[in-house]
């Protein structure tokens, strides 16, 4: 059973006038169970509103969400104690330690004040419980969040944004952390702008443009779908190296103080070749790979949009 399940969700708005807004068309996603997804999109993609239907937050204008088997809209009670999530800011009181903000939500919860401990050291903050929350950085905050959503010792974690506005440090700690509960056998899904951080944690991702997902998959398959043929090499004389690659037939450029060669991937003995024959010995020879950055702007027109 996938741990979520999303098919063919509408959510529109409409505003006092009459105006309406589309905020997800059609959205079809599937979550498997254990590990960490990441759910990517450019602001306005549809990101936050997918997770308040699948979390009951905002009913669904058509289409069905499912949470650990059970429909977002009639029977989500039945798993929300299974369930944890951080939509958004985290609600605390700027006033009150760490430790009594998770206090006072164990006692809501029913939930054994013991938890609170675990939590605790579970995101490292347990040397600092006692510090009023308004003493915090936000990346203390952030990981405080987290650590009420992980009270009820679930084993979804739904997650929105939770590295926004952090600083390098506390994205780390953060990362860190998310991986760590991947790996314990939680699922993980978290919605995120940083894509160099999610390309680091995530064993899976959806890509939403326009409130439409336009891939998803595991990473290095979602990588793949914009990766771009041909070799970087590096060498001594640049300009050296692109005559001979060139008197062999073969298209290569300087840029960024590499050669980029218009061959398949795999041609690394084919090009080493080349330029050994002329003296040339490259320092690093590798296939022209992409990152996570390029296929989501790529995939999501926001390549255009910036030029």
């Amino acid at each position: 059973m996938n741990a979520i399940e999303v098919r063919g969700l509408h959510k529109e708005y409409r505003s006092i006038r009459g105006r309406r807004t589309v905020a997800v068309d059609g959205l079809d996603l599937a979550v498997e169970a254990g590990g960490v997804f990441g759910f990517l999109g450019p602001n306005g993609s549809g990101k936050t509103t997918t997770i308040r239907c699948l979390l009951g937050l905002a009913p669904t204008s058509a289409g069905s969400c499912e949470v650990l088997g059970a429909p977002s809209d009639s029977r989500l009670a039945s798993v929300i104690g299974r369930i944890g999530a951080l939509v958004e800011a985290p609600a605390l009181f700027p006033t009150f330690s760490g430790r009594r903000n998770l206090e006072l939500l164990a006692d809501l919860g029913r939930i054994p004040r013991t938890r609170v401990d675990e939590v605790l050291e579970t995101v490292g903050l347990r040397d600092r419980q006692k510090d009023l929350v308004k003493k915090y950085s936000l990346g203390m905050r952030q990981r405080l969040g987290i650590a009420a959503a992980l009270l009820k010792d679930p084993e979804l974690l739904i997650l929105d944004e939770p590295a926004n506005g952090l600083d390098p440090a506390g994205i780390k700690q953060v990362r860190s952390l998310l991986r760590r509960l991947g790996d314990e056998g939680r699922t993980v899904f978290v919605s995120s702008h940083l894509l160099t951080e999610v390309q680091q944690i995530c064993d899976h991702v959806a890509i939403l443009a326009r409130g439409r997902c336009v891939a998803s998959g595991p990473v290095s398959e979602v990588l793949r779908s914009g990766r771009a043929d041909g070799m970087v090499v590096k060498l001594a004389d640049l300009e050296a190296g692109r005559i001979a690659l060139q008197a062999e037939g073969m298209t290569a450029a300087i840029r960024d103080g590499a050669l980029y060669v218009d061959v398949p991937p795999d041609s690394g003995a084919l090009v080493s070749r080349a330029l050994a024959e002329r003296g040339l010995y490259p320092t690093e020879l590798r296939p022209d790979e992409v990152d996570l950055e390029t296929v989501f702007l790529e995939l999501t027109d926001q390549g255009e949009a910036a030029a």
